[in-house]
């Protein structure tokens, strides 16, 4: 993680903004995040891992896209030199201006609803966008070598990329353009105007829409938790009811499967707790 000092050296001389005030953003395991203040104006840093910086410029390219169909999204920063991201020794960088409003509360009922109808309304507007940034869905590797760490983690990760595999194979899934982490504060909602929106689409990839609702439930705390997301989806996405039905236990194993992954990957323990409790708690 840059310590604040590479970061606002970064911002003054890439962007020419000179911070007043830097916030971290809640950490996850898919993205770090900063909220800045710069005089009277307010921006949104996110970073990339280097290998992800063609995806990140595709999804600053599809906030781009978003804001032409009047989907309110965060508007990308370039660089003085006219860039999307620029490299750092800590990944890649971008910043977006930040849209007005406060993040949602993903255990508020009224606030899931919103959440759940932003991100329908996302995927359908990204369902003509391309990018050649935009990377395939692509499963989890059981051979990679940090799933040692934990001797069960190696069984759980197979046992996920299977019944996905078999999913997809059997079923007619919708495909799209996949946000990868659309966690609640990742949507802001302006009291002010009544106008929600996305702050930025994450290292944006292609894959089944019910694998970014199935991260989406996650972040609601289950199946249980996230009936007025679900609600609010169904009415805004593309995405069928009896394809969600059908296609959510088996994508939101696969998702908790690959936060454990990542968790093991960094030696996060906590998380990999977390993730393994979820894992545990599901049915099947």
């Amino acid at each position: 993680m840059p310590d604040d000092e590479l970061l606002r050296s970064t911002l003054r001389d890439q962007w020419h903004l000179v911070p007043t005030e830097i916030t971290a953003r809640p950490v996850t395991l898919m993205s770090r995040g900063w909220d800045i203040t710069a005089g009277s104006e307010r921006y949104v840093a996110q970073l990339a891992e280097s290998g992800a910086r063609q995806p990140m410029e595709a999804g600053l390219m599809a906030a781009e896209h978003l804001r032409a169909v009047r989907v309110h999204a965060g508007e990308p920063v370039r660089t003085l030199g006219g860039g999307l991201t620029v490299e750092t020794p800590h990944g890649a960088l971008a910043v977006l201006r930040r849209l007005p409003g406060r993040h949602l509360d993903g255990r508020d009922p009224v606030d899931q609803q919103w959440w759940g109808e932003r991100l329908g309304a996302v995927h359908r507007a990204l369902q003509d966008f391309r990018h050649p940034g935009l990377r395939p869905w692509q499963p989890l590797d059981p051979d990679a070598p940090h799933p040692e760490a934990e001797p069960w983690l190696r069984e759980t990760v197979t046992a996920a990329m299977t019944a996905a595999t078999r999913l997809t194979v059997t079923d007619q899934l919708t495909y799209g353009v996949l946000h990868g982490d659309p966690a609640p504060d990742t949507f802001v909602l302006d009291p002010g105007t009544g106008r929600s929106g996305l702050l930025h689409c994450g290292a944006s990839g292609t894959g089944p829409l019910v694998y970014d609702v199935a991260a989406a439930v996650a972040y609601a705390g289950g199946p249980d938790h996230a009936g007025e997301l679900l609600d609010g989806y169904r009415a805004a996405g593309p995405v069928s009811a009896d394809e969600i039905d059908a296609a959510l236990p088996v994508l939101l194993r696969l998702r908790w499967a690959a936060q454990a992954d990542r968790a093991a990957r960094y030696g996060c323990e906590a998380k990999l707790n977390i993730a393994r409790e979820a894992l545990e708690s599901m049915p099947g």
